[in-house]
């Protein structure tokens, strides 16, 4: 967040949370990553296992650091000059259009089957945090795709200091415990020279924990490198320990501790299965003979838990390439039919499907011939890249809601409810025990609005779009003003 956007009590309580946690003293604006740095970033080519040999060149620490001690101003331009990518993807559509493109294997996950992390891990082993969640009878946290930027820092700025803006809460419960990332976090190919001003800069106020789902182009390999897929993606995401990585450039933010590239975290009242799409600009894959079926193997593991343990929380599955898109980058058939076939062996659903790419923001609603039940499946990659218009160029913009496919013997009915095509935003999502609301929020409204421009509640039990319950946040004057208002 800017400074000077700041206000003193915002800024007090970030000095008193940089305390709390053990940070250190504020360096003033951190250096951009060197030389020898960015050696080090490109030059390793190893698995996830093993990804803390790699962080011993690394500071190392004991706990995790979020945002930096003090806030600073927003950048205007990027500390690493990011050179047209245009040669490379000239070759990359002659192999496309060649059909020899296809999606890249990855590092086996620590974990198992089913990989495990919780939000108490990614907090350091924080109980009272995770405690204080679990009183309130209520989580929230970010979501949002696409938010790295080769032009410069100007819309990661825009979205970032909107989402630090959402930690200015009166009630602790609304507070946002985490953000998750779903993809594409650094163009064009993931290159670690450009973590620096593609995620660690724009983020360095936000004070949370942020994971992340791999997107294409964090796994893509530019022709015209001699690079391993995901090489500073598994360092910054999936170390083994807390740790600032060479890429932080001199920021405070330690790498995340994601077990790989596919995982499920647990945190009250909510399961998230994240996996990874791979490499293609499209579809979305996550099972072939190239790359096996692990994911599956883990999709599988993971929905038979839930029904084993009789699980009653938000169960939401999270990816890069949706299964559902309207305008240029089409929907992932066979990806959802993959898993569709996982769910229907189980009996298990997920209450939501989270994606990115597409540079814009979509909400559609799968009702499902078998038992009238609701998936709601969103779209939210218009969270710093260029944004992408839902209509062909000179055509009518798109009517919403309307049907995108039909409901018939073979297919559920799919419902373009809402979009959003012009502006930059993310989603805050609150879960309870009872329902699950996931909200829109465009960037463009301001650091002071708290209002969503779209938004969906579905009842866990029922698995049913549903009526929110609104909280009680202690405006009684306020309550009883809408009321009289009401009666007349």
């Amino acid at each position: 967040m800017s400074a000077k956007r700041e206000s003193k009590s915002q800024a007090k309580a970030k000095e008193s949370t940089a305390k709390a946690e053990g940070k250190p003293k504020s360096r003033g604006k951190a250096a951009a990553p060197g030389k020898k740095a960015t050696a080090l970033a490109s030059g390793s080519n190893q698995p996830v296992a093993t990804v803390g040999a790699t962080a011993l060149r690394s500071r190392m620490l004991d706990k995790p650091v979020f945002a930096q001690p003090q806030p600073t101003a927003d950048p205007t331009v990027f500390r690493v000059p990011h050179p047209s990518d245009d040669a490379a993807y000239k070759e990359i559509d002659k192999l496309n259009a060649e059909h020899k493109l296809f999606p890249l294997p990855f590092p086996a996950p620590r974990g198992g089957v089913e990989p495990q992390l919780t939000l108490a891990e990614v907090m350091g082993g924080n109980a009272t945090a995770i405690d204080r969640i679990t009183a309130a009878g209520q989580l929230v946290f970010h979501a949002l795709g696409d938010c790295g930027n080769t032009k410069g820092p100007a819309t990661q700025n825009e979205v970032a200091d909107k989402l630090t803006a959402d930690f200015n809460e009166v009630n602790a419960s609304e507070v946002p415990q985490f953000a998750l990332l779903l993809g594409d976090v650094v163009y064009s190919f993931g290159e670690s020279q450009y973590y620096y001003d593609q995620f660690y800069e724009p983020y360095r106020d936000y004070p949370a924990p942020i994971l992340a789902c791999a997107g294409n182009h964090d796994g893509m390999v530019s022709p015209e490198a001699h690079a391993a897929s995901l090489t500073a993606f598994l360092r910054n995401f999936c170390a083994e320990t807390f740790a600032v990585t060479p890429e932080a450039g001199g920021l405070s933010r330690t790498a995340q501790i994601q077990p790989g590239v596919f995982f499920t975290l647990e945190a009250p009242f909510v399961r998230v299965l994240v996996i990874y799409s791979n490499t293609l600009e499209d579809p979305g894959v996550i099972s072939d003979p190239k790359i096996g079926s692990t994911q599956l193997d883990f999709l599988d593991a993971a929905l038979k838990r839930v029904k084993a343990e009789q699980f009653t929380g938000a169960l939401l599955i999270a990816d890069h390439h949706p299964p559902y898109s309207a305008g240029g980058h089409g929907s992932s058939v066979d990806m959802l039919a993959q898993i569709d076939k996982v769910c229907e062996a189980n009996g298990v659903w997920p209450h939501a499907f989270l994606s990115g790419h597409a540079h814009n923001y979509q909400r559609f609603t799968r009702t499902r011939n078998a038992d009238g039940t609701q998936i709601p499946y969103l779209v939210c990659g218009n969270g710093g890249h260029g944004l992408v218009k839902l209509a062909a160029q000179g055509a009518p913009a798109i009517r919403a809601p309307q049907i995108m496919q039909a409901a018939s013997a073979t297919t559920d009915q799919v419902v373009l409810e809402n979009y959003d095509d012009t502006n930059y935003g993310y989603l805050r999502v609150v879960v309870t025990a009872t329902q699950l609301r996931i909200e829109y929020h465009s960037a463009s409204d301001g650091l002071n609005t708290k209002a969503p421009n779209d938004y969906v509640t579905i009842n866990l039990a029922e698995r049913k779009v549903a009526h929110f319950v609104a909280p009680d946040l202690g405006h009684p004057m306020a309550a009883r003003a809408v009321r009289a208002l009401m009666r007349r």
